[in-house]
Order: structure tokens, then sequence, then C-alpha cells
């Protein structure tokens, strides 16, 4: 058998999957909404990775990222659990040797990360503010009743966008119906919705940094024709984006799995197991830590959130 590795990004809005053999080359992903149920995404992740999976490879470490990853890292048995800056990183480095900047913005949240011979510089990230966001888009392609398909569209075929007020998903609503009651045209606004998110970008996630060339561009807002357009017209350079680049989070903790010498194969078959999770508010001192529990088959894996050890759940 041939040796492959398995990366999972889980994400508040949807979680990926790649597995990859020992070249990085993605032999069956995934990508599906995570609907709020990290355990229940994760297994039908797995279970559509298994039928595309060539029977030849067989998965000899795992690795998580994304929001839920220690959760979901210690459900799997997960040899590698990264934070999403370094497991972007590493999968971008994977496709794109020379990268010096990643534009990130996902569902929920944005990033930007400066690379330099390889090595993480610095970042920044921005999970308060969803006007620079992929459901900031979503939310106005469902007023303007556009899908984002006919939405990305509509705004390229705009030269002249309209100047939407970006501070905050507040006043950018009020601003996209007054300029539609004035007679602005649904594609000019369209088109100033996705320039309105990448100015927001640059003013907030970008502030400060120093964007150097060769860019990309991730996250599911990456898909939008119109939006990279503006990236591209506001940095005066190319902006790369691969067409895999929704899964650069899962391919970097495969890559990242690759360095692992302990080498398990891995079982895709969980759907029959139980996953719990339980809150439990310690008092066993003055700190009274909310712990989280993680069962598999009412067996527990793992505890965190104790701020010291009376609070260790064993």
């Amino acid at each position: 058998m041939k040796p492959a590795y398995l990366g999972i990004d889980i994400g508040s809005i949807s979680t990926k999957g790649v597995v990859i053999d020992a070249d990085n080359n993605i032999l069956a992903d995934s990508y599906l909404w995570t609907h709020g149920n990290p355990i229940a995404a994760v297994k039908n992740v797995l279970n559509e990775l298994s039928r595309k999976m060539d029977a030849s490879y067989t998965v000899v470490n795992t690795g998580t990222t994304g929001s839920a990853r220690k959760l979901i890292g210690v459900a799997l048995n997960a040899k590698v659990i990264k934070n999403e800056i370094t497991a972007h990183a590493m999968g971008t480095l994977a496709v794109v040797p020379d990268a010096r900047t990643i534009l990130e913005i996902g569902g929920q949240d944005s990033k930007i990360i400066l690379i330099n011979n390889g090595v993480v510089m610095d970042y920044a990230m921005n999970t308060l503010c969803a006007a620079g966001t992929g459901s900031f888009l979503s939310s106005q392609a469902k007023r303007l009743d556009l899908n984002l398909e006919d939405f990305a569209e509509l705004a390229l075929s705009s030269n002249n966008p309209t100047k939407i007020a970006a501070r905050c998903t507040v006043f950018a609503e009020s601003d996209l119906v007054h300029k539609a009651q004035i007679g602005h045209s649904k594609a000019d606004i369209v088109a100033g919705l996705c320039r309105a998110v990448v100015l927001n970008y640059l003013n907030n996630v970008g502030k400060g940094k120093q964007i150097k060339s060769p860019v990309v561009f991730q996250g599911g807002v990456s898909k939008n024709a119109a939006v990279i357009r503006e990236f591209e017209k506001e940095l005066g350079m190319p902006v790369h984006v691969d067409n895999n680049g929704h899964l650069m989070g899962a391919l970097g903790v495969a890559v990242l799995c690759k360095d692992e010498e302990d080498q398990t194969p891995f079982n895709f078959n969980i759907t029959d197991v139980t996953f719990e999770t339980k809150g439990v508010e310690c008092s066993h001192c003055p700190n009274n830590c909310e712990v989280i529990c993680v069962y598999k088959d009412g067996i527990l894996l793992d505890a965190w959130g104790n701020k010291c050890e009376h609070g260790t759940q064993k």
C-alpha cells in the first residue's frame, strides 16, 4: 500500500477535507457545510473522501485545523493539530512556493498572512465585523434577489461601482437601500458591494501591512471574480487564485502530517461511532472553569478549559 495523508479544516461555515500522496497531489477532496455540527460534518466529509479514495493508498497520518480543530483532532486521534495561520501558509506554499502574501476571506472571518522565504513573518485576523466577509455578500445577494453566481457576473458588467459605506454591515445595508432608491443600477450597486468588501478588508485586516507579490487570494469569496478584479485594481498587481484555494487549510495540515514519524492506518468508517461533548463547570476552586469534555462511545477522550490541575477531568 502507498502512504497517504488526511487533512481536515473545520470552520464555522464549511468543513473541508483532502487526502494527498507523498508528493502533495490531492487524491480526494470534500467541501461540505458544517451546519453548526462539526462532528456530523466531519463524518460526512470522511464518507465522501472514502468513496473517492484510490484503494491502492492507505492514510497513515491525520491532521486538523480550523475553529473546531481540537475537538475533531481528539475525536479522530489526529497526530497534527494546527492553527489556521500555519495550515493556510503550508498549504499555499505547497501550491505557490514563492507566495509572499495570502489574502483569505471566509464566511465569517478573514485573515492576511505575510511570508518571506517560506516563513510566516506577520499576520492579522478579523473576526469582529461581517462587512468584509462572505456572509456579508451572501446576505446582500439575498436582499437583491440574486444568487452568488449571478451576483459576480452582474458586478463584472459594471464599469462604475456605486460607493457603498463599508464601515460595518448595518451602514452598508442602509446605504445600499438609499442608493437603489435614488436610481443607481443594480449592476453598479453589486459592483460597489464587491469593492466595499475589498476596501473594508484592506483598511482593517490589511492596515499597516506591506503587501508584496506574488499575492494569493483564498477562501470562499475568492470564487467571486468581481472581488478579484477589485483587489487587483486596489493593489496594482496580479492576484493568484488556485482552483483548490478553498482547500488550503486542509491541504496544509495534510502536508504537515508527512513529517510525523509515527504512522497509524486511519479507519474512515466512524459512522457508527458516537462522539459527545459536555460542558462542565468545575467547582474545585474559585476559578469555576468551564471544562469541555469529549467522549467516544461513552469513554472520556480528553478535556480542556481548566486553568489548574483541579479541573482535569479523568
